[in-house]
């Protein structure tokens, strides 16, 4: 008999299926769920801690890769995991966005989610698993959460919608769509994409929510059989007397300080209100000290007329913060060229947000190295994105990347990756980063825009210019209104986050934040309709500026070169022991790297150097042919019959006695060349069944003026086919053979 209570549920999934097992593993978590699909298996556990005096939701979720989970052993010195990498980071962020949204308000304890994948067959992704995993923990766990979350994968191959594809193929995907919702409505969307249209992803979106409306009803199943029962929790009331207190004595105040346009003026000022209030409705006592109780019901109150304010305005006046129309653009400046050293920069200004992008082009060898569960091991194109506190009027703690700054970064470069080059045809590695120096609404979106211009700065050859741009959606009621260009306070108070990116002709990126449950197709329709006219016009705008990539790179980015040889010559390029290509590298101060196909990739600093190092490496690779000249080829050995020259290393060809000194008898090689001396040299023979190369000097008056197929009729004048090609061994043997004949 075993010792283990075990619940199971399964549900059909697109052509796949999805189980959730709970009574084994961690049971002493509040919930814990294994979810599992083929052999791609993800432990998910929601557990509630203590109660905290706070006045916002203390949630927390982890995903914790573990190496062994796709049978490796990480990379690292330690070789232990560490730090939660970018994939871990944005699974998380997507397990959080839906999850949310869905506690009820007054929700204080201390909440953490934890998935930890423990099985990945490469096939089934382990990120849109753990989302599910973690709403079906929720689900049997005494944490009362609203409503299910399923999430489902959708994408677009061969020109055919698949629900769930396989990890194998993503590299294939026109569009890769990851959406999250409840059986009523989306609540999440993260996509990427090659350029699709609005109505694509519209239909995308219904597909994918009929799924989640199966994963819903199999996490209900699973809570039936083994769920907990939920706390129930008392959700803050603001005091209606307060509120209508303040409504009557500071409402016309509010309304005023609202609608001040400039951000930082419009904080100070709905502060210096809130200050009044509570010196009002909660003085200090005769301790000299507020209550601390009548001051916290005081600021709630305050808040929540505030935020009704600043709502109505908007959706049922239909009057904006800041004045503008529901689909007006703020103010936008673009300019590139900034930092005059960086390999392209470009500063884009839209209203107060404000970022400044750069592109460093480096080697091949610069590409990021992958250490993750997943397939790829390299990446050559990636944007990093920074928030720093003064962006935002504030002081605070440098500490690295935070999530948000980690997401924002990644959907700018999900943005921009499908308009980057192929290596074949762009031999760089790319790293964009992107300064946020102001920030008032969507600087992940003004990030995309800059980057894109940078991009074209550098000279990078990038298919077409992108911009993005932040939609907003307040409802009060029937009454709604779509925002185009959403601020800071729109986007705090507004029930929708909608970011889509992409150029003139599509979609290349979205993600979209839904906090409420009534918005219905239609109004994501308009929305995506909205952001398409906005986006087209920040493009113009950005045309302004720049109107496509420039034809040469910066001078101060690395030249890279790439040019084919025949295979069989690698060895002559890398020389005995890696000599030859040691020399290469110092002579030219480049990188060179040779691939087993006879593709030879050179770095170096400058374009001259590149061109030169490419000249030697052809030279050194190339058949000689009659008619070819060589400046200054060294004489690495006199004969009683010529010179021994080398044009390339282990090439060499014979300048016959008679041809030492034009028009003149010589006796001896010796009186008027030496090993070692730089002489010019033309190609006058060349015999490729003996393998021997014959030369006159360049300057020969008996060969000046005469074509190629002329001089091959000349020869050398000797009836001697010349030098023999291999190096050494070659002239040695070729020595003895003439000695032999004079004997």
């Amino acid at each position: 008999m075993s010792m283990f209570d075990v619940s199971r549920v399964s549900v059909d999934v697109g052509d796949g299926q999805i189980s959730f097992e709970t009574g084994k593993l961690a049971k002493q978590a509040g919930g814990s769920v294994v979810v599992q699909s083929g052999d791609t298996m993800v432990l998910c556990t929601a557990t509630m801690g203590n109660l905290r005096d706070v006045d916002f939701l203390p949630l927390t979720v982890d995903v914790e890769e573990r190496m062994y989970a796709a049978g490796k052993i990480p990379g690292s010195f330690f070789r232990r995991e560490g730090r939660a990498g970018e994939k871990a980071t944005l699974t998380a962020r997507m397990i959080d966005r839906p999850i949310r949204p869905l506690f009820p308000k007054g929700w204080h304890h201390e909440t953490q989610i934890v998935a930890t994948p423990l099985s990945v067959d490469h096939v089934h992704p382990y990120d849109s698993l753990a989302m599910n995993g973690a709403s079906a923990a929720l689900a049997i766990s005494p944490i009362p959460v609203a409503a299910h979350v399923g999430a489902v994968r959708v994408g677009k191959l061969d020109g055919e919608f698949v629900v769930n594809p396989s990890e194998e193929r993503s590299e294939e995907l026109e569009l890769d769509l990851i959406v999250a919702g409840t059986e009523e409505a989306i609540l999440m969307v993260e996509a990427g994409a090659d350029g699709v249209t609005e109505a694509e992803i519209l239909d995308a979106l219904d597909i994918a929510h009929g799924e989640i409306k199966k994963l819903c009803a199999a996490m209900q199943e699973l809570a039936d059989k083994a769920g907990k029962e939920k706390l129930e929790v008392e959700a803050p009331e603001v005091d209606a007397g307060l509120l209508e207190e303040i409504r009557s004595g500071f409402g016309a105040k509010i309304d005023e300080a609202t609608s001040i346009k400039e951000k930082l003026a419009h904080q100070d000022a709905a502060g210096a209100v809130k200050e009044e209030v509570l010196e009002a409705l909660a003085p200090a006592g005769e301790d000299g000290e507020p209550d601390p109780e009548r001051q916290a019901e005081a600021a709630a109150a305050f808040s929540k007329l505030e935020r009704e304010i600043i709502r109505k305005r908007i959706a049922v006046d239909k009057k904006r913060p800041d004045g503008r129309a529901q689909d007006e653009i703020r103010p936008i400046e673009c300019e590139v060229d900034l930092a005059p050293r960086v390999h392209g920069s470009a500063l884009f200004t839209r209203g107060e947000t404000q970022i400044l992008s750069n592109v460093a082009l480096g080697t091949t060898r610069m590409d990021m190295r992958l250490d993750t569960l997943g397939l790829a091991t390299t990446k050559r194109f990636w944007h990093h994105y920074n928030f720093p506190p003064f962006s935002v009027g504030e002081a605070g703690f440098m500490r690295g990347p935070k999530r948000r700054d980690i997401g924002h970064g990644a959907l700018a470069e999900r943005a921009l990756a499908p308009t980057i080059p192929g290596e074949e045809d762009f031999p760089y590695v790319l790293r964009i980063v992107s300064e946020t120096l102001e920030s008032n609404g969507s600087s992940s979106m003004g990030s995309v825009c800059a980057s894109s211009m940078a991009l074209q700065a550098a000279g990078v050859p990038v298919t077409a210019p992108v911009a993005g741009i932040a939609m907003g959606l307040i409802k009060e009621g029937d009454d709604y209104i779509v925002l185009t260009d959403i601020v800071g306070v729109e986007d705090h108070l507004g029930d929708m986050d909608f970011k889509v990116a992409g150029t003139s002709e599509g979609i290349t990126a979205l993600q979209m934040d839904i906090k409420i449950t009534g918005v219905t197709l239609e109004i994501l329709r308009d929305a995506l309709a909205q952001a398409n006219e906005g986006r087209r016009l920040i493009l113009g705008k950005m045309a302004e500026a720049i109107d496509g990539p420039r034809e040469m790179l910066s001078q101060y980015a690395p030249r890279i070169e790439s040019i084919k040889i025949d295979p069989e010559k690698i060895g002559a390029v890398i020389g005995k022991g890696g000599e030859t290509i040691r020399g290469l590298c110092e002579e030219f101060e480049a990188e060179i790297d040779v691939e087993d196909d006879g593709t030879v990739r050179i770095y170096a600093p400058s374009g001259s150097l590149v061109e030169a190092c490419v000249s030697r490496v052809e030279s050194m690779t190339k058949e000689a042919e009659v008619g070819d000249r060589y400046n200054a080829a060294k004489v690495v050995k006199t004969t009683t019959f010529g010179a021994f020259v080398e044009l390339v290393k282990g090439t060499d060809g014979l300048l016959h006695i008679s041809n030492v000194k034009p028009g003149e008898r010589v006796d001896s090689v010796d009186d008027v060349l030496s090993a070692g001396e730089e002489i010019d040299v033309t190609v006058a023979e060349v015999d490729r069944e003996r393998g021997r190369i014959g030369l006159r000097l360049s300057d020969d008056p008996s060969i000046a003026g005469k074509s190629a197929e002329e001089l091959a009729a000349v020869g050398t004048g000797t009836g001697d086919g010349g030098g023999r090609r291999g190096g050494r061994d070659g002239r040695q043997r070729r020595e003895g053979g003439d000695r032999e004949r004079r004997r």
